[in-house]
């Protein structure tokens, strides 16, 4: 088996549909990519797991599924919790409303599986942000939720401002990671005028142009390599 090839089922357990097709029809690209997804993915100005924990948080925000669970379990793998991974998808909602939500209903499952706490999924999706939240809620009993009881308290009081102050306070997740997380949500849709905003606000949080920078790489990564993934999938697969 190539390193590339190694690395990826070190990532993921499994070597996925995609990697394995790029590799049959150029293992040179799948070098490359590897080596620049290797170098963007260790610990930097951003740790290794917030990476993976805003890549995650930035798909369920432009509801791309797919990638939000591959970068779900690295966050796992490197040590968030379910709770935290709540926060970060939080942001998500803030920028997409109850459709990233929804999304964020199929990675903390996830997270939880993950973790060795499997749960009873319902066997309808709940529809709005406070039932989809409560049921998460539900989820983590064994887990301190304080923060996230007192969001699903301000969603139930309609009060936009206050919620999204609340959202982006300090909890187990930083505000700064927050603020450099809502930047990334525009910034993976090719907004970068609605992301100068939020970059500035990242700044006064405390984020440094290293983390700005880191996040960039990160973005690069995520709103480019699901144009292979959904090319992929209509690939032969090379005999």
């Amino acid at each position: 088996m190539s390193k590339a090839l190694e690395y990826f089922k070190e990532v993921y357990d499994v070597v996925p549909g995609w990697v394995q097709k790029m590799h049959d029809y150029s293992p040179e690209v799948l070098d490359k990519y590897t080596g620049i997804r290797g170098e963007i993915m260790q610990d930097g100005s951003l740790s290794r797991k917030e990476k993976d924990a805003l890549i995650a948080s930035m798909n369920a925000a432009r509801l791309y599924s797919r990638s939000m669970l591959f970068h779900t379990k690295g966050a796992v793998d490197f040590g968030y919790s379910a709770a935290e991974l709540l926060e970060f998808f939080l942001t998500a909602y803030l920028y997409k409303g109850d459709a990233a939500l929804k999304r964020a209903f199929e990675a903390i499952p996830y997270a939880l599986e993950l973790s060795g706490n499997p749960v009873v999924l319902p066997e309808a999706t709940p529809e709005t942000a406070d039932d989809l939240l409560g049921t998460m809620l539900g989820w983590l009993k064994d887990e301190e939720t304080a923060y996230l009881e007192q969001v699903v308290s301000a969603i139930k009081q309609g009060n936009k401002e206050e919620l999204a102050a609340l959202i982006l306070a300090d909890g187990k997740v930083s505000s700064k990671l927050k603020h450099l997380n809502m930047a990334g949500n525009f910034i993976v849709e090719l907004d970068g005028s609605g992301a100068a905003p939020w970059m500035e606000k990242a700044r006064a949080a405390g984020g440094s142009e290293a983390d700005l920078a880191d996040l960039g790489y990160i973005c690069i990564l995520t709103a480019g390599i699901p144009a292979w993934f959904e090319l992929s999938d209509s690939l032969k697969t090379v005999e």
